[in-house]
C-alpha cells in the first residue's frame, strides 16, 4: 500500500512533503529537548519540577493562539510564506531559551515559542494534503504525524550524546538548526494549488467560515482534546518517570527514548496507510483500543529492558491513532478555512490538555512520587474516551480539495 502511494508524484509534491515533515520534526525537536532537562532546570533554579513543567504548560497552552494567527494568515496570504515565518519564528525563540538567566523568563519564552509551534502544524498539513494525490493521503498523514516522534527521537539523541557536555542550556541552543529550513523551502517549495489570492480575498472571513460549523468546530475540539492527553500524558513525563522513580542515566534515559520514538513512527506510518484502506475512523479506534494491554508493561515494569519494550508498544499504538489526524481532521476542514480550521481545533485540544505534566506530577507527588501510577491514570481513560468519540463521530475520506467557489448574487 505505501509503494501504492508514492506513485505518480511530481518533484514539486515531493519537496512539499520533505519540507512539512521536516518542519513539524524540528518543531517537535525543539520542544522536546525541555522534557529531557525538567529535573537540571529545577536544580540551577532551585525549585521543584512542577513548577518548572509550567513551561510545558504554557507551551502548549499558547499554541491556539499561534495556530489561529498564522492559520489566518495561511488563508489569506498563502501557505509557504506563513509556513517560512512559522519556522524562524520558533527557532529563534528556541535558541533564546538557553540564555534565559531565571525560571520566570524561561517560562515567558517558553510561552512565545508555544505561539509559533501553534502554526506550524496546521499551515504545514494543509499545504501538504492540497498538494498531495488523493491516494497519497493516508500513508502521508501518518508520515507527517511521524515527524513528531522523529523530533523526540532527535531530542533523545541529543540528550544522551551531547547532554554532558553542553548541558541544558546548550540543548536549547542547539534548536536553531530547523532556521536553516527556511533555505529549503524558498527555492523548491510551491504554494498549494487549492490556494489563490483571489479566492482568498473573495472568500469570506475564516471566522465567518468556523461559524457556520461549530458544531464540527466543538467536536473536533473535543476529540483533540482526548488525543492531546494520550500524546502528552505518555511522553512529557516518561524521561522524567525513568530518571526519578527508576533511578536510570541520562544514556539510559536516552536509548529507551530512541526504542519508543521508533515504535511511534512506525505505527504512526503503518496506521495511517491502513486507513486508507479501513478507513479513518475504523483505524483510530483500533489504535486507541491496542494501548490499553500494553499500560502494565509500559507504566509497572522494573527492568529497563522490559520499559523499553513497553514503551515502544505503547508508542507504537498512540502515535498509530495520531498518524490519521492530519488528513482526518483535513478532510473534515471547510475548504475556505483549512489553513485555519485543522491546526486551531488540534491546538484548542492542546489548551485544554496543557494541564497535563502538571496535573501527572501532582498525581505522582500524591501518591509519594509514583509517576508510573499518574501515567497509567491518564493514559488508560484518554484511550478509552478516544475510541468512544472517533467511534460516534463522522469522516470524510477521499474527498475532494478544491479552491472555494465563490457565489455570484
Amino acid at each position: 500500500m505505501a509503494i501504492a502511494a508514492l506513485s505518480g508524484w511530481t518533484s514539486e509534491q515531493k519537496h512539499v512533503v520533505a519540507a512539512s515533515f521536516l518542519g513539524w520534526s524540528l518543531d517537535a525537536f525543539d520542544f522536546f529537548l525541555l522534557v529531557f532537562v525538567l529535573k537540571d532546570i529545577a536544580t540551577e533554579f532551585d525549585t521543584d519540577i512542577s513548577n518548572v513543567t509550567l513551561a510545558i504548560l504554557l507551551t502548549l497552552a499558547m499554541r491556539p493562539i499561534g495556530a489561529f494567527i498564522f492559520g489566518r494568515a495561511a488563508d489569506r496570504w498563502g501557505r509557504r510564506p506563513t509556513l517560512i515565518v512559522n519556522i524562524l519564528l520558533y527557532s529563534i525563540l528556541e535558541f533564546a531559551s538557553g540564555f534565559a538567566p531565571s525560571l520566570t523568563v524561561l517560562i515567558i519564552l517558553r510561552a512565545l515559542y508555544g505561539v509559533a509551534m501553534g502554526g506550524e502544524w496546521g499551515v504545514g498539513a494543509s499545504l501538504t494534503m492540497e498538494s498531495i494525490p488523493p491516494h497519497a493521503r493516508g500513508f502521508v498523514s501518518g508520515l507527517l504525524q511521524s515527524g513528531y516522534p522523529t523530533g523526540y527521537f532527535m531530542a533523545s539523541i541529543v540528550y544522551g550524546v551531547l547532554f554532558p557536555y553542553i548541558g541544558w542550556r546548550g540543548m536549547f541552543m542547539v534548536g536553531v538548526i530547523p532556521a536553516l529550513l527556511v533555505l529549503y523551502i524558498r527555492r523548491n517549495v510551491p504554494e498549494s494549488p487549492s490556494w489563490s489570492k483571489e479566492t482568498a480575498a473573495e472568500s469570506g472571513g475564516t471566522l465567518a467560515v468556523l461559524k457556520s460549523h461549530w458544531r464540527l468546530g466543538i467536536y473536533a475540539v473535543i476529540l483533540m482534546t482526548a488525543f492531546n492527553f494520550f500524546s502528552h500524558g505518555t511522553q512529557d513525563l516518561y524521561p522524567t518517570f525513568l530518571e526519578v522513580e527508576h533511578k536510570l542515566s541520562p544514556q539510559a534515559v536516552g536509548i529507551i527514548a530512541v526504542i519508543y520514538n521508533i515504535g511511534a513512527i512506525c505505527g504512526g506510518i503503518l496506521f495511517g496507510t491502513l486507513s486508507e484502506r479501513y478507513g479513518r475512523r475504523r483505524c483510530i479506534v483500533i489504535a486507541a483500543l491496542l494501548s490499553l494491554p500494553v499500560i502494565p508493561l509500559w507504566a509497572f515494569s522494573h527492568s529497563p529492558e522490559m520499559l523499553a519494550i513497553g514503551a515502544f508498544l505503547m508508542q507504537f499504538t498512540v502515535q498509530g491513532a495520531w498518524g490519521i489526524v492530519p488528513v482526518h481532521l483535513n478532510e473534515l476542514s471547510p475548504n475556505t478555512a483549512r489553513g485555519t480550521f485543522p491546526g486551531f481545533v488540534y491546538q484548542l485540544g492542546n489548551l485544554l490538555a496543557s494541564v497535563n505534566a502538571t496535573l501527572q506530577a501532582g498525581i505522582a507527588t500524591h501518591f509519594n512520587g509514583n509517576y508510573g501510577l499518574a501515567l497509567a491514570m491518564v493514559a488508560g481513560s484518554v484511550a478509552i474516551i478516544i475510541a468512544i468519540l472517533t467511534a460516534v463521530g463522522t469522516e470524510a475520506k477521499g474527498i475532494a480539495f478544491t479552491r472555494a467557489k465563490v457565489a455570484v448574487a
